[in-house]
């Protein structure tokens, strides 16, 4: 089975940067779409970013435009989310997502479309 291990949280003041990273155990990576969600108590899970499987497209939800930077190393196996200019409402449980499926049309904001997940990674932004 696939298995997605994020990395990267941690507590952050407000303007702060962190980098997250989704290491990957699937032999085709470059193959698959992969998304980032985050979840908050109290709050369902949120589409944050997508990008596709060669990493010329990407896509994110507008809270996080001009913050936020998906980006992916194929030859890694290893999905990245840069955040930049930190703000207390980004504070959440970030998950990595991927997708077995062509994802077109804004499909990919929906999270029943992705396949497997990972444990998630931990950021708090507070001062």
């Amino acid at each position: 089975q696939v298995q997605l291990v994020e990395s990267g949280g941690g507590l952050v003041q407000p303007g702060d940067s962190l980098r997250l990273s989704c290491v990957c155990s699937a032999r085709t990576f470059g193959a698959y779409g992969m998304g980032w969600f985050r979840q908050s108590p109290g709050k369902e899970r949120q589409f944050v970013g997508y990008i596709r499987q060669s990493g010329a497209y990407t896509d994110y939800a507008d809270s996080v435009k001009g913050r936020f930077t998906i980006s992916r190393d194929n030859a890694k196996n290893t999905l990245h989310l840069q955040m930049n200019n930190l703000k207390p409402e980004d504070t959440a449980t970030y998950y990595c997502a991927l997708t077995l499926r062509v994802l077109l049309g804004g499909a990919y904001f929906t999270e029943k479309n992705y396949n497997y997940w990972g444990q998630g990674t931990q950021v708090t932004v507070s001062s």
